[in-house]
């Protein structure tokens, strides 16, 4: 009888936790549409930056989540970005002025705050004062992340997102090609631990880093043949924004490791977003177009040398990160 009773109260709990998990799931957000150029994402930016000095500073993503709002399904404009930051200032609330349409602003908030949530706040950069000869954080604020492409090496791209892919299968490209040299350094867009690494045909010699409070996951695909990433990096590690972690390449489109089947070389640049972990490795993905996110990293690129006693790649800028 007790044997019994276990069961049926095992039996119970399994019920109730497929059914918590379930609506977990069916609250989270399945799909972000992020309309947001670079001019908007420049804008928001800047007065995020100079309204830091006043009593109520405001936040990029909420200037943006507003403008979205306002914009109904639009591509976010400056304009739009300008008239938010105007209405947010103001002695309303968002809920107060917005109505029953607050509880699409809170979607955009969201939704937003995943994409863009780990790319602005406090960091410190070290230097050298040249007085005192002594190695000193220079506290800052704004981009704190930074763009995949080191400085100093040329890149060009343009958006191609969604563009057909045949290889394998035919499907969409859910990233942006950035074309450069062979062997030109791969940076960390953002910290985080190093999720996925190794071989995968499509991307060929790859890298999966996840950003620290978990909702984006970056893929950096094509990577260099014999050597693609930097020296002693492994699953599990935890990166920093601005690391040197690999090499662009044209590896990839192989079942067989180390092929060089691409034509041209460049990084695959990919950004996913993760409501809920039921969201990775499956048909219901949710790759944002990072074109207009990378014309914004663009002005802040992390300068590495090679350092030859070490035979490693180092960054010339220690930097810390003063949100974390």
């Amino acid at each position: 009888m007790c044997f019994l009773k276990k069961r049926v109260f095992i039996f119970i709990m399994l019920l109730l936790l497929l059914a918590s998990s379930t609506a977990a799931q069916s609250d989270c957000i399945k799909w972000v549409d992020f309309k947001v150029g670079y001019p908007a994402l420049r804008q928001a930016l800047d007065i995020d930056i100079a309204s830091q000095g006043e009593e109520m500073p405001l936040d990029w993503v909420d200037i943006l989540a507003l403008a979205a709002t306002r914009a109904g399904g639009d591509k976010v404009t400056v304009r739009a970005v300008n008239a938010a930051a105007k209405e947010l200032r103001g002695d309303k609330s968002p809920a107060e002025f917005l109505g029953t349409n607050y509880k699409l602003f809170a979607y955009y908030q969201e939704a937003y705050g995943a994409v863009l949530g780990g790319l602005v706040g406090h960091y410190a950069i070290e230097k050298t004062d040249e007085e005192s000869g002594l190695t000193v954080l220079v506290p800052a604020y704004g981009l704190k992340a930074f763009s995949p492409i080191a400085a100093g090496y040329y890149y060009t791209h343009y958006d191609d997102f969604g563009n057909s892919r045949n290889y394998g299968f035919s499907r969409r490209h859910l990233g942006n090609d950035l074309l450069g040299s062979l062997g030109t350094p791969i940076i960390a867009v953002e910290s985080g631990t190093v999720e996925a690494m190794g071989w995968n045909q499509y991307g060929g010699w790859r890298i999966g880093i996840r950003s620290n409070d978990s909702k984006r996951y970056y893929y950096y695909a094509h990577l260099r043949k014999d050597s693609p990433y930097a020296e002693g990096l492994k699953e599990g590690d935890t990166v920093c924004a601005g690391d040197v972690i690999g090499f662009m390449g044209r590896t990839g489109y192989s079942t067989r490791e180390n092929v060089n089947n691409i034509k041209t070389v460049h990084l695959h640049f990919g950004l996913q977003l993760v409501f809920d972990e039921s969201q990775k490795e499956c048909n219901n993905e949710i790759w944002i177009d990072v074109y207009d996110i990378v014309r914004l990293l663009a002005t802040h690129r992390s300068s590495v040398q090679f350092n030859r006693e070490t035979q490693q790649w180092e960054r010339m800028y220690p930097y810390k990160d003063l949100d974390e």
